[in-house]
């Protein structure tokens, strides 16, 4: 492991001990339930840059909580050669205004610094983003805090105020970054319109060792976009507007979302749903994730094709633990671990047992409902 991989893994391992998903196994009612899998430490993928770095305090940013930094860091972004390079934000609290946003370049790295933190100046825009990465490619996000203005936005319609928009780009790593307090999402993932042709859509992205919490639409949106890994992250707390859930995988009607690899997370008290699987989602993998404490069901399927649900814990969550819906074709549902799901029925005690397929006896964990093909409940641990 070379030096860059050595310094991405150290906080991803802090991340996942902290996170509680790595564990021994535990012996409950002589039944043995699954340990969380010891992964190795995931190590997102460095993309393609020149060598240049820049400072945006050699460009006019002051970084001290009051004076509008946004042309002085798009200045120093601006000012990369043509190869591309790094972006580097110091210490500090920019303030930034999210109509205009901070616009990426292809083949850049904007690195904040630990104590960098970049906030929303209040607007009253129907759309506006921190961050923007529109129809480029190779690029990186790292570090640091993006913080959005949902307590101080100056009208209350609307759902479009993200923190970072990735729309038509391609080879996007974001990682070791937190962002909270939109008035949209945290993160979102879609396609760039092209007139009169077909749309551009978002192609390998990476998220990893990010904390998404306390946005007012949701913590990570995954519109048209194809292979997407979303690896030792925290999608917490959404709530607001609908769908207020943690992760949404919901591309435009029409569109899809496709590959898409949901591992190692934490996706945690959310308003509704801690993560929904709608129309168009193919191929979704969810794996070795807690799903807990969510106001509604812990993960849903409307519609979605190709599921494979695995290895998680999903527990503590108010209505089912995973509601498998109408239209749903190919979900496969193995080895996870259930326990006080629907709690607003209150709570249930049960000796723990392990069950291969599906009875009445766990509808407060797994629930079906309408048109299903192809599902298949392998053997999952219950108590």
């Amino acid at each position: 492991m070379n030096r860059n991989e050595l310094e991405l893994a150290a906080p991803r391992r802090i991340f996942l001990r902290n996170s509680f998903l790595v564990a021994a196994p535990v012996m409950l009612g002589g039944a043995l339930f699954p340990a969380r899998e010891a992964m190795a430490a995931y190590v997102p993928p460095t993309r393609t840059r020149g060598s240049t770095r820049l400072n945006v305090r050699n460009y006019g940013a002051v970084g001290n909580g009051s004076t509008n930094d946004t042309a002085a860091i798009q200045r120093a972004i601006n000012a990369l050669p043509s190869t591309g390079g790094t972006v580097y934000i110091p210490a500090g609290t920019y303030m930034i205004d999210a109509v205009k946003s901070i616009r990426l370049r292809s083949k850049m790295h904007l690195q904040l610094d630990p104590g960098a933190k970049l906030v929303a100046i209040p607007n009253a825009a129907l759309k506006a983003y921190v961050v923007l990465a529109d129809k480029v490619t190779d690029i990186e996000i790292s570090g640091g805090q993006i913080i959005g203005e949902r307590y101080r936005h100056q009208r209350t319609d609307g759902e479009w105020g993200h923190a970072i928009f990735i729309r038509g780009s391609k080879r996007v790593t974001i990682r070791d970054i937190r962002v909270a307090d939109c008035f949209g999402d945290g993160i979102s993932l879609g396609a760039a319109p092209v007139w009169q042709s077909a749309p551009i859509y978002s192609e390998d992205v990476a998220i990893a060792n990010v904390v998404s919490t306390n946005n007012r639409r949701q913590a990570l949106t995954i519109g048209r976009a194809k292979y997407v890994e979303v690896r030792d992250s925290e999608f917490s707390n959404s709530n607001g507007v609908k769908p207020q859930t943690g992760i949404d995988i919901e591309p435009d009607e029409g569109g899809v979302a496709y590959k898409i690899n949901i591992q190692d997370c934490v996706i945690k008290g959310n308003k509704t749903y801690g993560m929904l699987a709608y129309k168009g989602a193919q191929s979704v993998t969810v794996r070795n994730c807690t799903i807990e404490r969510n106001g509604s069901c812990g993960l849903v399927t409307v519609g979605a094709r190709s599921v494979t649900i695995s290895a998680n814990t999903v527990r503590d969550n108010s209505a089912t633990g995973i509601f498998i819906q109408d239209g749903t074709n190919g979900c496969t549902i193995s080895g996870n671990t259930f326990y006080d799901n629907y709690l607003r029925l209150g709570d249930q005690d049960r000796t723990a047992f392990t069950l291969t397929g599906y009875s009445s006896r766990i509808e407060r964990d797994i629930l079906r409902r309408g048109t299903i093909t192809g599902l298949t409940i392998g053997t999952n641990y219950y108590r």
